[in-house]
């Protein structure tokens, strides 16, 4: 049965780009705080270390997964499925640990909607403009042009799903947002007061969809 000793799920979605995994492994560093692993049928990107940053399995283990209702959350995302499975979770909580989520707004929704008996706060991180996306994107491992405007594409149709965060906080400069999310985190563990305006954020996401 959780306790208040038990850990906190820690949810950061963005659209592809935007730092979400960057900012994921930053607040890993603080104590108590670990990310949950993912796994994922897409195939590892240069920089990428199995059973660190990734479970990498092929789609039939991923189906073996999901029909075993091993899974916490799970989505596809631009034709690979990703995934985080319910036990290794719920056993850090139970000691104590905070748990990072670095996921998309579908397995967001998914933990959401699990009502588990643990403290959840979730994060939309949003670049500064759409133009430095690009930028973002471009510059990654994607030299592919089609995939860079495919990602454009769903970030017009990601950023509608704000709304449902209880946070949202715009990635202009790594450190600062790194620090803002931080200092968020550490006042909701102690019902402290929260520096988050609402009206700014309303308008940025304005300035993104207009």
């Amino acid at each position: 049965m959780p306790s208040k000793k038990d850990g906190v799920m820690i949810v950061l979605s963005s659209p592809s780009g935007a730092g979400k995994t960057t900012l994921s492994k930053m607040l890993s560093n603080l104590d108590n705080f670990e990310i949950s692993i993912s796994h994922t049928t897409r195939k590892p990107r240069p920089n990428e270390i199995s059973d660190k940053d990734y479970f990498f399995v092929n789609k039939d283990e991923f189906r073996r997964l999901i029909n075993n209702e091993e899974f916490l959350e799970y989505a596809k995302v631009f034709n690979n499925f990703y995934g985080t499975t319910r036990t290794p979770v719920i056993d850090k909580l139970d000691k104590g640990k905070n748990v990072l989520f670095d996921i998309d707004w579908q397995g967001a929704d998914q933990i959401k909607n699990k009502k588990l008996d643990y403290k959840l706060i979730t994060f939309f991180i949003l670049p500064p403009s759409k133009e430095v996306l690009f930028k973002r994107l471009s510059n990654r491992d994607m030299k592919d042009k089609l995939i860079v405007e495919e990602r454009m594409k769903q970030f017009e149709r990601d950023v509608l799903h704000w709304i449902n965060y209880d946070y949202v906080v715009i990635n202009d400069n790594l450190d600062n947002c790194y620090t803002k999310i931080e200092n968020l985190i550490q006042a909701e563990l102690t019902n402290g007061s929260k520096d988050y305006d609402s009206t700014y954020v309303r308008n940025h996401i304005e300035k993104l969809t207009s």
